[in-house]
């Protein structure tokens, strides 16, 4: 979490920690100022594959920050080793708000959430767009899990932060296909109730 710590605590950062009175826990976190990139371990290589959607931050050439959503189904996002994630970017909307901003500055933020369990991992990272025939092995090996759509690119995000977040405050939700899971033994109690029900009758 050290490298996190180094990007994301600005000197006025700082100065609001400290005047809030999180200044000294937080400077815990800074380590040195030396420090590499963060790594991805097993445990965040094992969350990020499960997620089926991430936001992915990016700042225009006015300084406007900007939020998209990419997702597919999961594992469409990469773990290329421990400092690499890849996607394949397919056609969206086609306002290419990120694309455009990536050309001017490659620093990314990206949140993977897991609403249902509560959790979320932070990224900071710089990303590098790649066109689908630079590199054939690696785009066939992003394209073997990916969105729906219509491929433009690959985007690789070479990880700098990771930071993982306490769960407060997240809204637990749950997607239909967590939900068919949850429900399964539900469902099956109740066909064996309406058997029993028939059966009765």
């Amino acid at each position: 979490m050290s490298r996190f710590a180094q990007l994301a605590f600005t000197g006025t950062v700082r100065e609001v920690q400290a005047e809030q009175g999180s200044a000294t826990a937080m400077a815990r976190m800074l380590g040195p100022a030396d420090a590499g990139p963060d790594a991805l371990g097993p445990s965040e290589a094992a969350f990020l594959a499960e997620r089926d959607g991430v936001y992915l931050a990016t700042v225009g050439e006015t300084g406007w920050p900007y939020v998209q959503h990419r997702g597919g189904p999961p594992g469409f996002l990469h773990v290329l080793d421990e400092h690499t994630l890849g996607f394949v970017d397919v056609r969206g909307n086609r306002q290419y708000v990120s694309a455009g901003n990536l050309r001017h500055d490659d620093r990314v933020a990206v949140f993977a959430m897991d609403y249902a369990g509560q959790r979320r991992l932070k990224l900071l990272g710089r990303a590098e767009v790649v066109a689908l025939d630079a590199d054939p092995e690696l785009t066939a090996r992003l394209s073997d899990v990916a969105a729906d759509g219509t491929p433009e690119r690959v985007v690789l995000i070479h990880v700098e932060g990771v930071q993982r977040n306490c769960p407060q405050h997240i809204t637990p939700r749950w997607s239909e296909a967590e939900l068919v899971d949850a429900l399964a033994p539900m469902r099956e109690r109740i066909a064996q109730l309406e058997a029993e029900v028939a059966r009765l009758r």
